[in-house]
């Protein structure tokens, strides 16, 4: 791609697109460490090639549409009524194809409540220059004129998804939560999820409150109830790990690594930083300094971080595959 900064900007686009206060949502690139992962939603309309406010069918039209700078201006004043996002792409490149495909299947599963707008950033450069874009595929998003970075090149569907969550949430703080051509009561119809049993209602509402002992018995107290109840099992492993970790700040951290680094042969010292590398995300990480403590220890020490892995496994998930592979190293470890 040519250098947006090549081509002089034409006024009107400045005027269009508010570059201060943009909000920067990059953060959601990275994985969450623990707790389910959140859906990417569904749907499949065929895309189409409407024009923003042109009166077509939204539905048929599968919320998608290819802008020109001609047509940019119109774009802005969609994203008063529903969030835009902008695909900025080119012709020669694969990857924008692909990654449009993934945007107009993702997009038109939230039934007008977002519109895509795939931009041929070589045709089309003063545009990707009021974004600012350094490579090709870019995508951002305008919501009321403003201009919200979202990620270049690849991502996976399923963060795409929740970065598309996290921009209607956005959206609506600022009072944009319009809906294109579709009926807004079907679109607003999601499934209400069945309330929760009263123990577990009152550890999450423990856990938003930063009261992770009163969450560790709110759980302690269903599983008393239910043994076999996997979700408070499930909820108590998530809830040690918060009660472990989240006081330790930077300075600590590199502490207990120092520490872990010295005395291979400590369970606790090896215990804690696993903890952290499961926080942060290093799940294969975690889980192969436990295997390693485990193959090279014997007596209680090697029960205790034994335990700990199964705990862990509860956190990550059972369904994991790095879960499974854990699994039969513990086996062959054990074994």
């Amino acid at each position: 791609m040519s250098q947006p900064g090549s081509v002089p900007v034409n006024p009107a686009f400045a005027a269009g697109v508010n570059l201060r206060g943009a909000v920067d949502l990059s953060a959601l690139k990275k994985p969450r460490p623990a707790g389910p992962a959140v859906a990417s939603p569904g749907g499949g309309a065929a895309p189409g090639n409407g024009q923003p406010g042109d009166g077509s069918d939204g539905a048929a039209a599968g919320y998608a549409v290819d802008v020109t700078e001609q047509s940019f201006q119109e774009l802005v004043q969609v994203s008063a009524q529903v969030p835009v996002v902008v695909s900025l792409g080119a012709a020669w490149s694969g990857q924008s194809s692909t990654l449009n495909v993934m945007l107009e299947r993702l997009v038109s599963g939230y039934a007008g409540r977002l519109l895509l707008a795939r931009v041929d950033a070589e045709a089309s450069p003063q545009i990707a220059q009021a974004f600012a874009a350094q490579a090709i595929p870019t995508v951002v998003a305008l919501i009321n004129g403003q201009p919200v970075p979202l990620f270049e090149g690849e991502m996976p569907e399923d963060q795409v998804g929740r970065l598309l969550d996290e921009l209607l949430k956005v959206a609506a703080a600022n009072g944009v939560s319009g809906n294109l051509g579709a009926d807004p009561a079907a679109a607003d119809a999601e499934p209400t999820p069945p309330p929760l049993p009263p123990l577990h209602q009152e550890a999450f509402d423990a856990i938003e409150a930063g009261d992770y002992d009163a969450a560790e018995t709110a759980y302690r107290r269903a599983l008393a109830d239910q043994p076999a109840d996997a979700d408070a099992k499930i909820g108590l492993a998530q809830v040690h790990l918060m009660q472990r970790t989240s006081a330790i700040d930077t300075e600590q951290a590199a502490a207990l690594r120092h520490a872990a680094a010295q005395k291979t042969d400590d369970v606790d010292a090896q215990l804690a930083v696993a903890d952290l590398d499961i926080v942060g995300g290093h799940v294969e990480d975690g889980f192969g300094r436990i295997l390693a403590f485990i193959s090279a220890n014997f007596g209680p020490e090697r029960e205790t971080a034994r335990i700990r892995l199964l705990e862990l496994f509860d956190v990550v998930g059972v369904t994991d595959p790095r879960v499974s592979k854990a699994r039969q190293s513990l086996a062959r470890a054990l074994f």
